[in-house]
């Protein structure tokens, strides 16, 4: 029997076994291609797995990839604010209400800064900007929302946090600002580019979390009244020639008494909202002797807008000049005293309460 299997094998049966085996292992190898990703898992005889298997990792990779391409358009924090409210998707239309805080940063003087500048100058300027108001404001929990054209618009809201530590890390983020655009400017002076200047805002509030848009095209949003004064306390810095404008509501929030020194500004009507609110600079980052003449007539300014308030003039104007006689270079005891002369010029509504429309 062993004889016969030994017999010459005919050239024409060889050549036939030869193309059905080619024609098994193509129609193999493209099976196994198309099936990488169930068996890159599985043990290999010969490179038909190492192809299965890299491509395998080229598309964990590419997904890793497009997942961090998402983050810088979709802050990680906005998933984990939805994920913290019992949801771990991200769809059109969400929306949840929380208490956070809110920090708008914007450079002074930035339109006569551009137009001296080519387009392309202009976006590395701001990209070498943005950088380095990055890292103060993710250093103190905080995540930037928005770029809006040179301003900042950040929140500040731990999903393990209480209200003090988003208030804290709100204002912590915008004294590191203020040291970080000190850090900048020395790097412009070097390069012999114009110093630049900013101004922060921050309040404390309830707002609406969600997402809005059509179905091809969605964004995150954050909408609500306390949204408006953060805004409009950043444009109320160059006013008061500060840094640093908050709220009475997020140094409540902050129990900033002992952790941060400020000074009242003033009582004020924002646009937009009816309700008055008390406003305060922070001024931790400021020269010592500067800070120390700030403290000091705090209290000079407080009285003479407690007597604004009441209309009695008199008595107002009295501390705003004894405010100035404590520090004469203070630019917001002259504010004051200059607001008095024109209120009480003016036709003032028998229900006023004292503040002034900003």
């Amino acid at each position: 029997m062993l004889a016969q299997f030994l017999q010459p094998i005919p050239i024409a049966l060889l050549v036939i076994i030869a193309i059905y085996t080619i024609v098994l292992l193509v129609l193999l190898k493209r099976t196994l291609r198309d099936k990488a990703p169930e068996i890159s898992n599985l043990p290999s005889v010969n490179d038909t797995s190492d192809v299965a298997s890299s491509n395998y990792v080229d598309k964990a990779d590419e997904a890793m990839r497009l997942n961090q391409t998402f983050r810088k358009f979709v802050p990680k924090q906005f998933v984990d604010h939805f994920a913290k409210h019992g949801s771990d998707t991200l769809e059109l239309g969400r929306a949840d209400e929380d208490e956070l805080a809110i920090l708008f940063s914007d450079i002074r003087g930035f339109t006569g800064l551009s137009e001296n500048m080519t387009p392309q100058e202009l976006m590395n300027f701001l990209n070498s900007y943005f950088l380095r108001m990055n890292d103060p404001i993710h250093q103190n929990h905080g995540f930037i929302d928005k770029f809006i054209g040179d301003a900042v618009m950040a929140l500040f809201d731990r999903p393990s946090g209480t209200n003090t530590d988003k208030a804290r890390d709100a204002i912590r983020a915008a004294l590191g600002l203020r040291k970080a655009i000190l850090l900048y400017n020395e790097h412009r002076s070097n390069c012999h580019y114009p110093a630049v200047n900013i101004g922060i805002g921050v309040h404390f509030g309830p707002v609406i979390i969600g997402t809005v848009g059509s179905e091809d095209r969605m964004d995150t949003t954050v909408i609500g009244d306390a949204v408006n004064i953060a805004f409009r306390l950043e444009a109320l810095a160059p006013k008061y020639f500060t840094d640093i404008v908050v709220s009475e509501e997020t140094l409540k929030q902050a129990n900033a008494e002992g952790v941060f020194t400020y000074r009242m500004l003033d009582w004020i009507r924002v646009k937009g909202r009816q309700t008055p609110i008390e406003i305060y600079e922070v001024i931790d980052h400021q020269a010592e002797e500067v800070k120390q003449l700030k403290v000091a007539n705090a209290e000079l300014i407080k009285l003479g807008i407690t007597y604004r308030k009441l209309q009695k003039w008199d008595q107002a104007q009295q501390y705003f000049k004894r405010a100035m006689e404590v520090s004469p270079s203070d630019t917001l005891a002259k504010h004051h005293l200059f607001q008095c002369d024109v209120l009480m010029n003016s036709d003032l509504s028998k229900d006023w309460d004292g503040s002034i429309l900003l």
